[in-house]
């Protein structure tokens, strides 16, 4: 039996998915409103599972309001109505929330986010859903278009991070396998630079200093499952 999915944004996680599983998708451009969920997603059919590819991430920018409304207040709004309707929920977090954490923090390691609204805001939704959701997968990943399409990368901040395309690739096997809790998604450890020289001829150059150097997960846990 094949699971009803609805994904939750269309940018660029929300599009790739789209793209690779041809999921049906709600959006702020076809209506949507994440202050009203109920009354515009229209439901048809009551999906077995929700993936929320929405949120402020806008990194740096000082904005409270914003990060609050989208990455907490709606998300804890969202945990509510999946709840409601027995759906699963599928919500897409951020590396960035290990930015002060141990070095290759696992899941169980306490996370201690970057010094901005956007890490904040995100560590509270996760800690909302890890404590109110009935049913979740809660993904930590970082994701970049393919090809890489800056002319300059960072040679001094490592990661697991990967493209868009390998990411959504885990997080369908992991819908797929029918995973509950919480995962660290990624690959391999390496520097920007490194993912940039893959896919395009870049620049190294070195990192603004209020941008983390290490968001580097343990993926021992994910690596067990696909």
């Amino acid at each position: 039996m094949k699971n009803n999915v609805l994904i939750l944004g269309d940018g660029l996680l929300g599009s790739e998915l789209k793209r690779q599983t041809n999921w049906k998708v709600r959006s702020r451009n076809n209506g949507f409103n994440i202050e009203n969920i109920t009354d515009t997603l229209q439901l048809d059919t009551i999906p077995d599972i929700i993936v929320n590819c929405i949120a402020h991430t806008d990194t740096y920018e000082e904005s409270r309001e914003r990060h609050w409304n989208v990455n907490y207040k709606f998300v804890s709004d969202l945990v509510d109505f999946c709840n409601n309707y027995n759906i699963k929920l599928v919500h897409i977090s951020t590396d960035y929330i290990y930015t002060n954490s141990n070095n290759n923090a696992s899941e169980d390691d306490v996370p201690v986010h970057c010094n901005n609204w956007y890490g904040y805001t995100k560590l509270l939704g996760d800690g909302h859903v890890q404590l109110k959701c009935n049913d979740y997968i809660l993904v930590r990943c970082q994701h970049k278009p393919r090809p890489f399409p800056y002319p300059s990368a960072w040679l001094d901040q490592v990661g697991n991070f990967d493209y868009v395309d390998t990411i959504t690739k885990i997080i369908i096997k992991l819908i797929n396998k029918k995973c509950s809790g919480v995962y660290n998604v990624g690959t391999n450890l390496k520097s920007m630079y490194s993912l940039a020289t893959i896919t395009n001829s870049v620049n190294g150059v070195l990192k603004p200093s209020n941008v983390p150097s290490n968001t580097s997960m343990n993926i021992l846990k994910l690596n067990k499952v696909i």
